[in-house]
């Protein structure tokens, strides 16, 4: 069993910062469960274009308000408390946020917690090493 608190987490390398957001990393690769959770804030008046090549991501917004825009068709929708939307055909998106909006989010496959988005707001497949090739 893990137990593991936010306030735990806030300024370690599971707390990872970026221009216009920061995620503090609840459960990664390392954990071995085949998902890893974050905790994340995108901070207001920013906005944060996003498509991840490599994983299925499902975000579910806690606080605050903001904007998710599909980049491939153009649509809109509204976010806000109690908004889920799951990334599961790998959409190129934008997230415009009006004040800071809190997430929890899922990747599928799990990260390692060293990703950076990348130009073109791509998340690299890294994965942890097997127990042999620690060995």
């Amino acid at each position: 069993m893990i137990v593991r608190s936010l306030k735990e987490i806030v300024g370690t390398e599971r707390d990872v910062q970026a221009e216009t957001w920061c995620s503090r990393r609840l459960v990664l690769a390392k954990e071995k469960v085949g998902f890893s959770l974050h905790d994340t804030v995108l901070y207001a008046g920013t906005e944060t274009r996003m498509w991840y090549a490599n994983h299925i991501e499902a975000v579910y917004c806690i606080e605050g308000e903001g904007e998710l825009i599909n980049d491939e068709t153009g649509e809109k929708h509204r976010i806000e408390p109690g908004v889920m939307y799951l990334l599961d055909g790998h959409e190129h998106h934008t997230l415009r946020a009006h004040t800071d909006v809190r997430t929890v989010c899922v990747f599928n496959p799990p990260c390692t917690g060293r990703e950076v988005h990348d130009e073109n707001g791509v998340y690299p497949l890294l994965t942890e090493p097997t127990e042999k090739e620690n060995a």
